[in-house]
Protein backbone atom coordinates (compact mmCIF):
# COMPACT_ATOMS: atom_id res chain seq x y z
CA UNK A 1 0.00 0.00 0.00
CA UNK A 2 1.61 3.41 -0.63
CA UNK A 3 0.49 5.93 1.59
CA UNK A 4 0.26 9.83 0.87
CA UNK A 5 -0.12 12.72 3.39
CA UNK A 6 -1.19 16.25 3.01
CA UNK A 7 -2.06 18.93 5.18
CA UNK A 8 0.50 19.97 7.08
CA UNK A 9 1.65 23.61 7.52
CA UNK A 10 1.97 26.38 10.19
CA UNK A 11 -0.65 27.58 12.61
CA UNK A 12 -0.97 29.65 15.47
CA UNK A 13 -2.04 27.79 19.05
CA UNK A 14 -5.89 27.69 19.19
CA UNK A 15 -6.32 26.83 15.47
CA UNK A 16 -7.06 23.75 13.44
CA UNK A 17 -5.59 22.15 10.62
CA UNK A 18 -7.05 18.99 8.84
CA UNK A 19 -4.39 16.19 7.87
CA UNK A 20 -5.37 13.98 4.80
CA UNK A 21 -3.83 10.78 3.88
CA UNK A 22 -4.36 8.62 0.80
CA UNK A 23 -4.09 5.01 0.21
CA UNK A 24 -3.61 3.38 -3.42
CA UNK A 25 -5.50 0.56 -2.45
CA UNK A 26 -9.05 -0.26 -0.09
CA UNK A 27 -8.92 0.83 4.02
CA UNK A 28 -11.70 -1.88 3.80
CA UNK A 29 -9.07 -4.17 3.41
CA UNK A 30 -6.73 -2.69 6.03
CA UNK A 31 -6.92 -4.07 9.82
CA UNK A 32 -5.80 -0.60 11.13
CA UNK A 33 -5.00 3.17 9.75
CA UNK A 34 -3.89 6.53 11.72
CA UNK A 35 -1.21 8.75 12.37
CA UNK A 36 1.95 8.78 14.07
CA UNK A 37 4.10 11.99 15.10
CA UNK A 38 7.45 12.64 15.76
CA UNK A 39 9.30 15.62 16.61
CA UNK A 40 13.60 15.87 17.84
CA UNK A 41 13.82 15.27 21.77
CA UNK A 42 10.49 13.55 22.28
CA UNK A 43 9.21 10.25 22.16
CA UNK A 44 7.10 9.28 19.08
CA UNK A 45 3.78 9.07 19.56
CA UNK A 46 1.05 7.17 18.39
CA UNK A 47 -2.11 9.90 17.75
CA UNK A 48 -5.04 8.62 16.66
CA UNK A 49 -6.01 4.79 14.95
CA UNK A 50 -9.07 3.80 13.75
CA UNK A 51 -8.95 -0.24 13.85
CA UNK A 52 -11.68 -2.16 11.46
CA UNK A 53 -12.10 -5.37 12.72
CA UNK A 54 -15.00 -6.60 15.42
CA UNK A 55 -17.25 -3.41 14.13
CA UNK A 56 -14.19 -0.81 14.00
CA UNK A 57 -12.84 1.27 17.17
CA UNK A 58 -10.84 4.70 17.42
CA UNK A 59 -7.93 5.31 19.80
CA UNK A 60 -6.28 8.12 20.57
CA UNK A 61 -3.45 9.16 22.54
CA UNK A 62 -4.14 11.06 26.06
CA UNK A 63 -1.92 13.73 24.76
CA UNK A 64 -4.63 14.60 22.16
CA UNK A 65 -7.71 13.39 23.57
CA UNK A 66 -10.71 15.40 23.02
CA UNK A 67 -9.01 17.75 20.61
CA UNK A 68 -8.23 15.59 17.36
CA UNK A 69 -10.12 13.37 15.73
CA UNK A 70 -10.14 10.58 13.31
CA UNK A 71 -12.57 9.99 10.36
CA UNK A 72 -12.46 7.56 7.00
CA UNK A 73 -13.75 7.87 3.65
CA UNK A 74 -14.20 4.54 2.45
CA UNK A 75 -15.24 5.74 -1.10
CA UNK A 76 -12.27 8.00 -2.00
CA UNK A 77 -9.55 4.99 0.67
CA UNK A 78 -8.90 8.35 2.38
CA UNK A 79 -8.22 9.00 6.43
CA UNK A 80 -7.77 12.46 8.03
CA UNK A 81 -6.90 13.98 10.86
CA UNK A 82 -9.11 16.81 12.40
CA UNK A 83 -6.51 18.90 14.67
CA UNK A 84 -8.43 21.77 17.33
CA UNK A 85 -7.25 23.69 20.11
CA UNK A 86 -3.59 23.42 18.21
CA UNK A 87 -0.71 23.67 21.09
CA UNK A 88 3.15 24.44 20.46
CA UNK A 89 3.63 20.74 21.95
CA UNK A 90 1.77 19.08 18.79
CA UNK A 91 4.28 20.82 16.78
CA UNK A 92 5.87 17.81 14.70
CA UNK A 93 6.23 15.56 11.80
CA UNK A 94 2.93 14.16 11.58
CA UNK A 95 2.94 10.58 9.23
CA UNK A 96 0.14 8.38 8.26
CA UNK A 97 0.46 4.17 8.45
CA UNK A 98 -1.81 1.63 7.84
CA UNK A 99 -1.73 -2.34 8.98
CA UNK A 100 -3.02 -5.35 6.94
CA UNK A 101 -3.05 -8.81 7.78
CA UNK A 102 0.72 -8.90 6.90
CA UNK A 103 2.64 -5.71 6.64
CA UNK A 104 2.66 -1.93 8.05
CA UNK A 105 2.88 1.04 5.61
CA UNK A 106 3.56 4.14 6.22
CA UNK A 107 2.89 7.22 4.48
CA UNK A 108 6.16 10.52 4.00
CA UNK A 109 5.69 12.91 6.91
CA UNK A 110 3.92 16.30 6.62
CA UNK A 111 5.36 18.89 9.09
CA UNK A 112 3.09 20.38 11.33
CA UNK A 113 4.49 23.97 13.05
CA UNK A 114 2.26 25.46 15.78
CA UNK A 115 3.35 28.79 16.72
CA UNK A 116 2.43 32.44 17.13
Amino acid sequence: VQLQASGGGLVQPGGSLRLSCAASRSISELEAFGWYRQDPGKQAESVAIITTHGGGSEMYAESVEGRFTISRDNANNMWYLQMNSLKPDDTAVYLCYARDEFELFWGQGTQVTVSS
